[in-house]
């Protein structure tokens, strides 16, 4: 049973996707309760998932008894396990939080929706569990066709951020796939783990790095990374508000991942060249880091806000990665993780108070805690993490990239680290000003709430109160979750 549970987790959301339009005819109701139960049982198989990798060691599945390198092949280990628990708990939470957004205007096609969502979940799974790098590209083209269609299910302005998403993401994919076909023409494999053994006592020829050069290009854009960045802001404030908090905590996160995995596992053996490319990536993040943190602090709207934080966000996991020690991965992987949490949180938030109101102006917030003080609560936990505020996971995940900075001697990441979270505190307590103390603001705060004495309804507020303690949690067990990765993170780092 075991070898199977990386096939069985990726199976769950598919299954999901092609199930819900069948049970449309059962009512409206049944897409949704269907594509929650069976992403649930995704997540109960990336948790079982997590505890045998935890006790055993890592899980390998070759599709169709077909061996490695010739058949494509799956593989979890303590890393992508808990990536892939994250991703179903922040899939699972986004269906249920959507459920009154579909509701809401009485949609019969619901069941679009509940499906194109489980293709994202799909995708973001198949990407970190795959160990083949065209099937890697599958799965990118499955994620990228699932969001392009819940960013344009985010109205007018939606339509037009999907369609330049869809101009610059194809750009990225098609970077990815030059890569992808430099590096077979290279090493005539497609695995992973064979493209390491081949590459490893060769001399790095001029075909590779190309390889290398198309992959930075096609993550970056994956991720937005700055100057890569120019689809994400209108993308994320644009989406459907259902699914931008899993658009925007994890689904440039997976790419993250998979530059990690590439730059320290396939290319393990040209480590010259690596840290040459790497040298690029961290002067990219840097530049985001401030880049992204100066725009958001010139924001009205809350999503847009919250959209150009992410650049400097991402940045952080791009300086983890460009540190390439093993403090420098754990503060990525960290952030990964964190930033997850922490980000969707706060789109969660944002879309509650669109339920409620119908607009998400900052210039509007005042004293908003008191008819709204669970959702402002959670703002609260959610931005003093992204400031970096003790005992919540951004502060652990920040320590460990600024450790490993400077351990490595690059004091000119810990300066711009500094500095970004200084940016970060400035937009974050402006909001929590807003938020709980601009009085003046108060004769022209958001009016007409919906009706009902509670401030959201329960799916809503559940995923929005689950992500704040998730955030408290990280940050209290965070030797646990360090533990969990030492192993394979001291295995690409060493």
């Amino acid at each position: 049973m075991s070898e199977h549970l990386p096939i069985l987790i990726i199976l769950c959301p598919f299954l999901a996707a092609l199930t819900a339009p069948l049970t449309a005819f059962a009512g409206r109701q049944a897409p949704k309760i269907l594509t929650a139960a069976i992403n649930g049982a995704g997540l109960l198989l990336a948790c079982i998932s997590l505890a045998f990798v935890a006790r055993k060691g890592p899980v390998s599945y070759e599709m169709g008894n077909w061996a490695a390198p010739y058949g494509i092949e799956f593989y979890l280990d303590s890393i992508n396990s808990v990536l892939l628990v994250m991703i179903f708990l922040m899939g699972l939470f986004s269906i249920l939080f959507s459920i009154p957004f579909l509701q809401q205007k009485n949609r019969r096609k619901s069941f679009v929706y509940c499906s194109v969502l489980s293709l994202l979940i799909c995708g973001l799974a198949g990407m970190t569990a795959t160990g083949d790098v065209f099937n890697f590209y599958v799965f990118l083209e499955i994620t990228s066709l699932a969001g392009y269609t819940l960013i344009a299910m985010g109205g007018d302005q939606g339509t037009l951020s999907a369609f330049r998403y869809l101009m610059i993401g194809t750009i990225g994919a098609s970077f990815y796939l030059l890569g992808v076909a430099f590096l077979y023409g290279e090493t005539g494999s497609l695995n992973m783990a064979d493209i390491a053994y081949r590459l490893l006592p060769s001399e790095t020829s001029g075909t590779t790095l190309i390889a290398m050069s198309f992959f930075v290009i096609g993550f970056g854009i994956k991720m937005a990374l700055f100057p890569l960045h120019g689809w994400q802001p209108a993308a994320y404030t644009n989406a459907h508000p259902g699914a931008a908090p899993l658009i925007a905590g994890v689904m440039g996160k997976i790419p993250a991942y998979g530059m990690i995995r590439f730059f320290f596992f396939l290319f393990a053996g040209n480590s010259a060249y690596v840290r040459r490319f790497l040298l690029l990536v961290g002067l990219m993040s840097c530049a985001g880091m401030l880049y992204g943190s100066l725009k958001a602090m010139r924001q009205t709207d809350f999503r847009r806000l919250l959209a150009y934080s992410s650049i400097a966000q991402i940045g952080y996991v791009g300086m983890g990665i460009a540190i390439a020690g093993h403090y420098g991965l754990i503060g990525a992987v960290l952030h990964i993780l964190g930033h997850s949490a922490m980000k969707s949180c706060l789109f969660f938030c944002a879309g509650g108070i669109r339920y409620r109101y119908g607009e998400v102006q900052m210039l509007r917030f005042g004293q908003l805690y008191r008819t709204m003080p669970l959702t402002s609560a959670a703002i609260v936990v959610a931005g003093l993490s992204m400031v970096g505020v003790p005992p919540l996971t951004g502060f652990f995940s920040k320590w460990y990239l600024a450790y490993g900075a400077a351990k490595e001697g690059i004091y000119l990441y810990v300066v711009v680290l500094v500095i970004s979270s200084l940016l970060n505190a400035v937009y974050f307590f402006r909001l929590f000003e807003r938020l709980f103390m601009d009085r003046e603001a108060e004769d022209r705060s958001l009016q007409a709430p919906r009706q009902g004495k509670a401030e959201l309804p329960v799916l809503m507020l559940l995923p929005i109160l689950a992500c704040a303690l998730l955030i408290i949690l990280l940050g209290i067990c965070n030797t646990a979750v360090v533990d969990l990765l030492n192993s394979a993170i001291w295995g690409v780092s060493s």
